[in-house]
């Protein structure tokens, strides 16, 4: 099931696909967040099977850094919990642009 939505930002239209992983896929949604910059940062993920089934969710307070270190740490931690569940097939999905590009390219996006 794919759905399609349309966001208007200041001319620009973005095209934005909501799809499920597959049987036997988990996917992991990962946010980081920081109140000041640096500032007060937590960050939690929740875990979801193919048919939007939810499997757990975590959260956790980082103490005093920035949002970016919040969304990195998302990411290890929600790993390290997929990995505590037994879990071998993850999607992870992230709306960090920079955290998205650390993982999907050899290059340093710091």
């Amino acid at each position: 099931m794919i759905w399609w939505i349309s966001v208007w930002l200041s001319f620009l239209v973005l095209i934005l696909v909501l799809e499920f992983p597959s049987p036997s896929w988990v996917k992991i949604n990962i946010d980081g967040a920081a109140r000041g910059y640096p500032g007060l940062v937590a960050c939690g993920s929740i875990f979801r099977g193919s048919m939007e089934e939810f499997i757990g969710v975590f959260s956790t307070f980082l103490d005093v850094q920035t949002s970016l270190v919040a969304e990195f740490y998302g990411v290890i931690y929600a790993l390290e919990e997929a990995q505590k569940l037994g879990l071998t097939n993850v999607w992870l999905e992230c709306d960090s642009t920079l955290v998205c590009a650390a993982f999907s390219t050899r290059k340093n996006v710091l």
